[in-house]
């Protein structure tokens, strides 16, 4: 398969550039008019100009935005046959990749990825007559207009902003600030590298909370690579995790039903009707179009169905600052339940198989078992050569003997 759980995916190479021009041979002939973005890595540019370059040799039209957040681009294909995003979102600078969506901003899902895989192998090159054009595209200013029009943030609201030198970068500091928020802003210019790991892991992120506490900022928000992702430091210079903002977008939005993940916490259960999905936000978006109020995962991928099926980091951050405005989001927080959850993740060349192995009728979405007091759950990652472990329990004990279950169940190759 050409495609992983949020696209196609890889290292960059020559083989992903000639990948990119047949893509967009494949959007000019079957979505012959595509918005097509970037985020800021150095090797966008050359991957949107093959892209374009083959929608053009097919006959279709090209809209080019430039750098741009991921769900601008996805939120601007309603007025177009398809989205196009050059990323390889919270991955490593040496990777890159290609998004496709939907008019309604979903992702491909899996039988369209299929398609696009059969059609890669009957291209038809149209000839000097019928070549399509290259627009330029403003896909910023729609989507933050429409998330300004949704929410309602504090005159003055301090807020720091870490965009890790990604594409929120053009985005969520200038939405912020035309909400009337004071914003401190860090890593945030599209530079092309990224002044820290693209993921926003709280490992990575100590400064920014030590920031919220000196500066007394009221939160502080992080975008991923391709600002399709959220997270979230409160009052007190806490990062909170991603199960948590679960919770706090939920109760918030007062949704009734929420679409989530195998590997989020049993907490949301407490405050919602649940249905769960494989990990990655393309199933997550797939089950909110035919049913839930608000969706997403612990990694920080949050979907509105009010603006679009795609992880909407900007959105995340101005509903955020929203829920800042009207509340002291640290005892908001503590007045929460919560249970323990651990997850790691490490390096394996034949993580697929060895998931595989132990039953997962498809390695990325991988083993969950459950257990009276927790559970665990063994996937291969949709994007990187590793295995991931999550492991929930009621008690901080459990949790631990959930993880050393699956790792038991790993070594022996085998599940309970």
């Amino acid at each position: 398969m050409l495609f992983g759980s949020s696209g196609i995916r890889q290292r960059f190479d020559r083989t992903l550039v000639d990948t990119a021009l047949a893509v967009g041979a494949v959007l000019g002939e079957h979505f012959p008019d595509c918005i097509v973005g970037t985020d800021t890595r150095t090797t966008s540019p050359l991957l949107a100009r093959a892209i374009i370059a083959g929608i053009l040799e097919t006959g279709g039209n090209a809209r080019f935005a430039g750098i741009a957040p991921t769900p601008s681009i996805a939120y601007s294909a309603r007025t177009a046959t398809a989205g196009c995003m050059i990323t390889a979102s919270h991955n490593p600078e040496e990777y890159n990749g290609i998004k496709l969506f939907n008019p309604d901003g979903s992702s491909f899902i899996q039988d369209q990825q299929q398609e696009v895989e059969v059609w890669l192998k009957e291209l038809h090159w149209a000839d000097w007559r019928h070549q399509g054009a290259e627009i330029s595209f403003d896909a910023l200013t729609p989507h933050r207009k429409a998330i300004l029009d949704e929410v309602s943030i504090d005159p003055g609201l301090s807020v720091i902003i870490d965009c890790g030198n990604g594409a929120g970068s053009v985005q969520t500091p200038a939405m912020l600030e035309e909400a009337g928020a004071r914003t401190m802003c860090l890593t945030s210019n599209p530079l092309g590298h990224f002044g820290r790991p693209s993921e926003p892991l709280k490992e990575y992120l100590g400064y920014v909370g030590e920031m919220v506490t000196k500066t007394r900022a009221a939160c502080a928000v992080v975008h991923d690579g391709d600002a399709d992702r959220m997270m979230a430091f409160d009052n007190r210079g806490r990062y909170i995790d991603g199960d948590h903002l679960l919770m706090l977008f939920a109760e918030h939005l007062n949704a009734k039903r929420v679409v989530t993940t195998s590997d989020a916490s049993m907490l949301v259960e407490e405050t919602a009707e649940v249905r769960r999905t494989p990990v990655g936000d393309a199933y997550v978006s797939e089950e909110l179009r035919s049913w839930g109020d608000f969706g997403g995962e612990p990694s920080g991928a949050w979907i509105f169905p009010q603006i679009s099926y795609c992880p909407d980091g900007p959105f995340a951050a101005a509903l955020f600052c929203e829920i800042a405005s009207g509340c002291d989001v640290a005892e908001r927080l503590d007045a929460m339940p919560s249970y323990t959850i651990l997850r790691e993740s490490f390096h394996d060349e034949k993580a697929r198989e060895k998931v595989t192995g132990l039953g997962a009728a498809i390695p990325t979405d991988g083993i969950r078992v459950a257990k009276e007091n927790g559970w665990y759950l063994i996937r291969a990652s949709g994007t990187e050569p590793k295995i991931r472990i999550t492991a929930e329990g009621t008690t901080p004990d459990a949790a631990k003997e959930m993880m050393r279950a699956a790792k038991t169940c790993l070594a022996q190759g085998k599940t309970p």
